[in-house]
């Protein structure tokens, strides 16, 4: 929860980070950019670091630097301390996010996949929500620094939980080609394994892609017709495209193995989850505003009044369960989607003078939407999918999360703005911006049609409400 809600708690904090560290609105902004750059550099090594280093091993050194990072960037002294300490953060939090993930997968089975989805999707829904809010509160209670502070007692208690109750698992190894050929020709099964070796190229391909695209995608927000938005958005997407070839041609033996791709309910979800970034983080953009701009609303009576949506998430993950267990998942995430449609509708006709409680009823039933998806597109992502690709489908479908996002964000922040110039009224701009959103989910439930339709469960122990399909088979 810590690494996710980092994500979003400093954006209420920046107009304080710049006048107390005596900086100006474009440095300070790098406090937020800095963490999303390093999750980007890092989230495509993990499936890698897992197999060097085993799941545990792993898991308590991300979360280790956290921690450290999370100090750092208590006592930074100057704007330049807090940007690096903060990229310090994103390196440990960008490994625990699709690690988690992949740690699920692999050690449930059946229906308790669904049951543990319904706990780890949590904070991919609340924190974005509850993070504006937390920061807020932090902010009128106490100074900046306590932003970070409040994450060492849960790390400390993370650590400790997780030397305790994970289980210790060996770093995975490939048998090494045999020295002497048997008898009949064949390599001998008894040779001696060996680690994976690190697809270099693929990390100085995708790392890079991902770090450009996510630069100029958080520079969209003045307009994209910018030369700092355009080109490392061309330069990343130039890198990704030479990442895919490279990544078809190695199998395997590639950084991120694209075979994971082959599956529809694999691609199907990651398509999903992308919109549902969108989705979530754009809005998380434009209703601080809406209460803020054109309401009049201080930034913590704002993030307060978004408390309705984080309930609602939170409410949401039981039943979700509940319904993936009777229903298909394609039938859940229409659901879900037409929920977080029909609730971002009514505040494209909302002014400065709506009522306030319908519009905090409407966020409630968004946050029941935005907890509904996530479960089923998080299980139904690794169908199919023997334990070894699971690293890698946990790593695509949290890249495709991680852009959709910065997308959600950039669309609506260009949006807006030339909404409000050729509109000449800030309510008809976010009347715009706002179908916008909505129009993103409605995209989301053509695309939930693809997902798998119910069938009863298997001897493999998929829940009912998921087709399971063949399990994929690549070379190493």
């Amino acid at each position: 929860m810590t690494v996710i809600l980092d994500s979003t708690i400093v954006s209420v904090a920046l107009e304080q980070l710049g006048t107390d560290l005596h900086a100006d609105v474009g440095t300070i902004q790098w406090v937020s950019t800095a963490y999303l750059l390093a999750l980007g550099v890092v989230i495509p090594i993990v499936g890698w670091l897992q197999g060097r280093l085993g799941a545990k091993r792993l898991w308590i050194a991300a979360l280790a630097v956290f921690l450290l990072g999370s100090v750092l960037c208590a006592f930074a002294w100057d704007a330049t301390s807090l940007i690096g300490f903060r990229v310090v953060q994103g390196l440990g939090g960008g490994v625990m996010m699709p690690l988690m993930m992949t740690m699920v997968m692999q050690a449930a089975q059946g229906p308790d996949r669904a049951r543990l989805m319904s706990t780890v999707a949590l904070p991919a829904a609340v924190g974005p929500i509850l993070g504006p809010v937390l920061g807020g509160l932090v902010l009128a209670a106490g100074d900046w620094r306590w932003l970070f502070l409040i994450n060492v007692p849960l790390c400390l208690l993370g650590l400790i939980l997780a030397w305790r109750l994970l289980p210790a698992d060996a770093p995975a190894r490939q048998p090494s080609p045999a020295r002497q050929p048997s008898p009949a020709g064949q390599s001998s099964s008894g040779a001696p394994a060996r680690r994976a070796p690190l697809d270099v190229v693929g990390v100085m391909l995708l790392s890079p892609a991902l770090v450009a695209l996510l630069w100029g995608l958080s520079n969209a927000t003045g307009g994209l017709a910018r030369a700092d938005v355009l080109i490392p958005m061309i330069g990343g997407a130039v890198l990704l495209v030479a990442f895919v070839f490279w990544a078809l041609r190695r199998g395997g033996a590639a950084l991120v193995d694209l075979a994971v791709l082959r599956g529809r309910p694999t691609w199907s979800a990651t398509a999903l989850l992308f919109l549902s970034g969108a989705s979530l983080y754009g809005a998380m953009l434009l209703l601080p505003l809406y209460w803020q701009q054109l309401r009049g609303l201080d930034a913590l009576t704002a993030g307060l009044l978004l408390i309705p949506q984080g309930v609602g998430s939170l409410l949401s993950r039981t039943a979700a369960t509940r319904l993936l267990d009777r229903f298909s998942a394609r039938a859940v995430s229409v659901l879900g989607f037409l929920l977080v449609g029909a609730a971002t509708v009514p505040f494209a006709f909302a002014g400065p003078d709506t009522p306030v409680w319908p519009l905090l009823v409407t966020l409630f039933v968004r946050g029941l939407g935005l907890g509904t998806v996530m479960i089923p597109l998080m299980i139904v992502a690794f169908l199919g999918l023997d334990r070894a690709q699971m690293p890698h489908a946990s790593t695509v479908t949290r890249i495709a999360q991680q852009i959709g996002g910065s997308v959600g964000v950039a669309l609506l922040a260009v949006i807006l703005t030339s909404s409000a110039t050729s509109a000449g009224s800030l309510a008809d701009a976010f009347d715009i911006a706002f179908l916008w959103n909505a129009g993103f989910t409605a995209v989301a439930v053509l695309v939930s049609l693809l997902l798998p339709g119910r069938t009863k469960t298997t001897d493999n122990q998929e829940p009912a409400g998921v087709r399971p399909e063949p399990a994929l088979t690549t070379g190493s």
